[in-house]
């Protein structure tokens, strides 16, 4: 398999990135490997893709020795097609509009790209979640840029509310709003400058005291996760914000909610997700750069990377979509 996988910088990776886990098994199942930041992308003059990648084939499955090569830039660069690959895989955060541009582009000539660009600028802002039908179980929520309809709505909540930014990551800008409407239009200026200016209100789940589940899904089957518990003085479980990390079991209303939503994602172009679940119902969906597998390998006894390098195995192996047919059966 040729793999070029996208990522938002060498500089940042770490060795529990579910990106390195990736491309430690793929190395270790003797693919080839290229990684490419967003400023190494070009358009030629025949309208190909083509990237400026370091070049990791034939390294070993070490994470930390991947995690230096990449860092130190160390790694071999060449400018190969975009659609000389099997696969390119979509690894960044946050979105950019232009990055989807380019992998719209490979797409429609022919390249397999995932999670598909196409549904990304749906799929990546919280809107979506909220859009689902009512058999998609979720807490109660608007999404929104007017501070008087998030006042209406929190009123109908007596558990309070959490307020966060209809499209950001890492609990940036999310406020738990328990009562007063000054410490609500506080809360949602927060989240408005933290994102694109829509905000998310949800009703707040009292199962939260015990932890949120990240699940992780792929291609139709969740593969395992685990749980997140806030960290003392904190309503968030980010584990950027000192969330603690435990083992958790998939249970039949985590099984149910994902059966749920399984339909949407695949319609959607989805291939690989983070799902995060309170008490059975979805409160976020993670689609643009999922994480998960470091602590869902290390809790769970689910080696994740393996099992993304075998699915792209599976994915490389077969031809990709054919755009152009699929725009005439549309017609």
């Amino acid at each position: 398999m040729r793999l070029v996988v996208l990522v938002s910088s060498v500089a940042s990776v770490s060795a529990s990135h579910t990106t390195i886990h990736l491309l430690a098994a793929a190395l270790a199942r003797g693919h080839a490997v290229r990684v490419v930041e967003p400023w190494d992308i070009d358009l030629d003059e025949r309208g190909r893709v083509q990237l400026r990648a370091f070049v990791l084939d034939g390294l070993g499955p070490d994470r930390e020795a991947l995690v230096e090569t990449l860092r130190m830039r160390s790694a071999p660069r060449r400018t190969v097609a975009a659609n000389d690959h099997d696969v390119l895989l979509l690894r960044v955060n946050p979105l950019d509009t232009a990055v989807v541009a380019f992998a719209q582009h490979a797409k429609r000539a022919g390249l397999r790209v995932l999670n598909d660009p196409d549904g990304l600028l749906a799929t990546t802002h919280k809107s979506w979640l909220a859009s689902l039908p009512p058999e998609v179980p979720r807490p109660r929520t608007v999404v929104t840029r007017s501070g008087a309809v998030a006042e209406r709505f929190a009123t109908t909540e007596r558990g309070g509310v959490v307020v966060k930014p209809a499209r950001a990551s890492g609990g940036r800008g999310v406020g738990l709003v328990r009562d007063g409407l000054g410490e609500l239009a506080s809360a949602f200026d927060a989240a408005s400058r933290a994102g694109d200016g829509w905000v998310v209100v949800q009703a707040y789940i009292p199962e939260a005291d015990e932890g949120e589940k990240r699940l992780l899904w792929l291609d139709g089957e969740l593969i395992g996760g685990y749980r997140r518990l806030r960290a003392p003085g904190d309503f968030r479980h980010n584990l950027r914000r000192g969330a603690s990390p435990e083992a958790a079991e998939v249970d039949d209303a985590d099984r149910r909610a994902v059966a749920a939503l399984d339909p949407h994602l695949k319609r959607a172009g989805v291939w690989f997700a983070g799902i995060d679940l309170i008490g059975g119902r979805l409160v976020e969906v993670n689609v643009l750069n999922p994480g998960g597998a470091h602590f869902t390998t290390l809790l769970g006894g689910v080696a994740v990377g393996e099992r993304l390098a075998v699915a792209l195995e599976r994915l490389g192996a077969a031809p990709a979509p054919d755009y152009q047919r699929g725009l005439e059966a549309t017609r």
